[in-house]
């Protein structure tokens, strides 16, 4: 095995090599210092709860999935389409740009009560706080893409007949394509934040549910339980998103492997 082999083997063992000595830090922690279960379980013990409740958990679990995804692809196409018009646009860009600041500076979970009143506890209320939550990232940096195209690349378009329209299209979009995708991978996480807050507030299913009753029995096995099955679905979406943009753009990233 050559040098270069072994540096990318690595690299891709380095995350698991990671997460293995963690837990096996956080058992050792756990068990030398005889935590209470109640105050803060062990990896086996959260294993334990898994176990035990694993239809509750995957059935919860199922749930908050299809709320943030609902969530997520409303910012997506909400986002989409209100960054082109900001970035595209000073006027628009200088108009809005302000507001969406001063919004997204509001703490979400104060929309909570208002979605409740509006449309009960429930799925709605989880959706929409997850749309409101994760739209922002999208409308940035879309924004961004389309608003710091080089001005060099609009003279040449220009200067072979382009419209405005051919521009955005050709140049514009394409270039941004590296921003949006980013956008996508802080979205969806974020999107789960949103859907598991107003499940905390305002429902009876999903996740955020789940761990307010365990923790009002004191059960914090099922609590990180919990947890930990926010985070898997919160890496794998991240992960698949990551795959895309790879695949989408990949020549905005060749040859950007870290060296060392």
């Amino acid at each position: 095995m050559t040098l270069a082999q072994r540096k990318r083997l690595l690299m891709k063992a380095s995350p698991w090599l990671l997460l293995v000595f963690l837990v096996l830090f956080w058992e050792l922690v756990c068990f030398a210092f005889q935590i209470p279960d109640y105050l803060f379980p062990a990896p086996t013990e959260i294993w334990r709860s898994w176990l035990e409740y694993r239809p509750q958990i995957i059935e919860h679990a199922t749930q908050t999935l299809f709320t943030t995804v609902v969530g997520f692809a409303l910012a997506v196409a909400f986002g989409l389409v209100l960054g082109m018009l900001v970035g595209s646009s000073p006027v628009i860009y200088k108009a809005v740009y302000p507001l969406m600041v001063g919004f997204n500076s509001i703490p979400k979970v104060a929309f909570v009560p208002v979605l409740v009143v509006w449309f009960g506890i429930g799925t709605v209320p989880a959706i929409l706080t997850a749309f409101l939550i994760s739209f922002f990232p999208v409308v940035v940096n879309m924004a961004t893409g389309l608003a710091t195209l080089e001005p060099e690349l609009q003279d040449v378009m220009r200067s072979l007949g382009a419209s405005r329209i051919d521009i955005l299209k050709k140049v514009a979009l394409p270039r941004s394509m590296p921003y949006f995708f980013a956008s996508l991978k802080v979205a969806i996480t974020l999107a789960f934040v949103g859907s598991v807050i107003s499940e905390t507030v305002a429902s009876n299913v999903g996740i955020g549910y789940l761990m307010l009753s365990a923790s009002s029995t004191m059960d914090m096995g099922l609590v990180f339980a919990g947890l930990v099955v926010i985070g898997v679905m919160g890496v794998v979406m991240y992960e698949v998103f990551a795959l895309v943009e790879r695949r989408m753009t990949g020549w905005a990233i060749r040859g950007s492997d870290p060296a060392f």
